[in-house]
């Protein structure tokens, strides 16, 4: 009866188990367990020398690391949790890539969470993350405080706050009362004089910064609050939010020659009902955007924006994380402030003249009553 035999020629001597262990690769590449350790948490302490000949042997053994006995050591797994407000919406996605490209530097992985703008849901992603015994947690919070991080604070969990701020945290944020004095400075200085907000629920407090940047431009300027037109519709701001925002404007002939937008979506949404409904940009009306995200520059009519440097703000968040992991009482908490920057595309142009703003009466009588931004 023929018998099956393995051949062991190709294993390494050095090797005392099936499954390799950290000390099989300290032994078979010739150095300490610490070095290996270095190599396996922070790789470019190790000499570059060093660290090939450690990645040699972990090739040839079939190391894989254990991360359970990694957490049992340290009692915290190598993973950061990310709590967003809208995964849909293109600024945190772009915010995400930069928490992840830091995050991959210090041999960590980005625990993506969704809440939908749902303080329970946004709670519960707090819980499991806290269960998971994550590093710690970077959150874009509800209604920007999560009360749930104070939990996790006391039980030992990092926590650094993404688009707002509070006492004794780390934070990230952009200067958004700064942005939108950018955009309404923008069209201002192109002759517009009645200008239009369009927004998501007011209840979020960067859309309710930058109404406030744009109302500090046109006071500076002398215009009356009357000047100033708000089109609040929708929650998340949406593409669709700022198509239903575009419409309104149309059905309700409201004066304004520029249009500022709460974000990109919007205004895009924003566009494509005014460009449907005969509306010329920027001839007819100019509209601003915020954020800068892809889409803004890929479309037909190039949007002018508020850039925020989302990728930056991911990274700069991630690490300050990282720092209050490793440094624990000893880190001091920074609160970083992010200035956006005005970048200008197809979608404004000086404010039409007296004459174009006058409604024509052959326009008044159109199915969409463009003549209204005319």
């Amino acid at each position: 009866m023929a018998q099956s035999t393995r051949s062991s020629g190709s294993r390494n001597p050095l090797v005392s188990s099936a499954s390799p262990t950290i000390k099989d690769v300290a032994a078979a590449a010739g150095v300490s367990l610490g070095t290996v350790s270095n190599y396996l948490n922070r790789p470019n302490s190790v000499a570059p020398k060093t660290r090939a000949k450690v990645q040699k042997v972990v090739e040839e053994l079939g190391f894989v690391r254990n991360a359970g006995a990694a957490l049992m050591r340290s009692g915290r797994a190598r993973t950061i949790g990310l709590v967003v407000l809208d995964v849909t919406n293109p600024f945190f996605t772009e915010l995400a890539r930069g928490a992840e490209e830091a995050a991959r530097e210090r041999d960590l992985l980005i625990i993506l969470c969704n809440s939908d703008e749902d303080p329970d849901k946004e709670q519960r992603y707090l819980e499991v993350l806290e269960e998971q015994r994550v590093l710690g947690v970077l959150i874009s919070a509800v209604d920007g405080k999560a009360a749930g991080v104070d939990r996790l604070r006391q039980r030992g969990t990092s926590v650094v706050l993404v688009e707002s701020a509070r006492p004794n945290f780390c934070s990230v944020r952009a200067d958004d009362v700064g942005g939108g004095d950018l955009a309404a400075e923008h069209l201002i200085g192109l002759g517009h004089r009645e200008l239009i907000y369009v927004s998501a629920s007011l209840s979020v407090r960067q859309y309710k910064e930058r109404l406030e940047g744009v109302r500090h431009a046109m006071a500076r300027h002398g215009l009356p609050e009357g000047a100033l037109t708000i089109v609040e519709q929708g929650l998340k701001g949406s593409t669709m939010d700022g198509r239903l925002a575009g419409e309104q404007v149309l059905a309700g002939r409201l004066p304004g020659t520029g249009i500022v937008c709460s974000n990109d979506l919007v205004a895009l949404g924003v566009i494509a009902a005014l460009v449907r409904g005969g509306v010329r940009i920027p001839q007819d009306v100019s509209i601003v955007g915020y954020d800068d995200i892809e889409l803004a520059q890929q479309g037909v009519l190039a949007l002018t924006t508020v850039q925020q440097p989302k990728q930056s703000m991911g990274r700069t968040a991630t690490q300050l994380l990282i720092e209050e992991a490793d440094q624990g009482g000893r880190h001091a908490h920074q609160q970083i402030v992010f200035q956006p920057e005005l970048v200008v595309r197809e979608s404004t142009g000086p404010a039409p003249s007296a004459r174009r703003r006058r409604l024509d009466a052959s326009r008044q009588h159109a199915p969409h009553r463009s003549a209204a931004l005319a």
